[in-house]
């Protein structure tokens, strides 16, 4: 899709952006331009997928993935409490961009009181 921002940063079309070093080549990795934590990534399939509310039992191998890749770049940006992390999917109609993309905050101790709200596990608008 030409008009996805998302779609033209998994293919290098976005100059302002950097993508991380990802061990997938169907997954970019890229900081958040809004961070809510000191760590905030956005993990994306380069194939456009819709939201989270397109996933079926088919994409769970791929939400793995996509998990895996958050955990690995918070590590290799040498933040290794991973079980102070938050990890999760904007519900819509709260997804700016309709293309899947999973948030990796860490460390979650330290969102800000409107990241707080904003990355609040398991709400009406953000699924982890």
């Amino acid at each position: 899709d030409g008009k996805c921002v998302f779609c033209r940063i998994a293919r290098r079309e976005e100059p302002g952006t950097a993508l991380l070093p990802c061990q997938y080549e169907d997954l970019v990795c890229f900081r958040d331009r809004k961070p809510g934590a000191p760590h905030h990534y956005l993990v994306v399939p380069v194939q456009h997928l819709g939201n989270c509310k397109t996933l079926k039992t088919e994409h769970i191998p791929l939400v793995k993935r996509m998990m895996e890749v958050g955990k690995a770049v918070l590590q290799q940006n040498n933040f290794n409490d991973l079980n102070d992390v938050r990890m999760g999917f904007h519900w819509p109609p709260f997804c700016s961009i309709s293309h899947l993309h999973l948030h990796v905050l860490a460390p979650a101790s330290q969102l800000g009181f409107l990241s707080r709200l904003y990355y609040r596990t398991n709400s009406y608008w953000f699924i982890t």
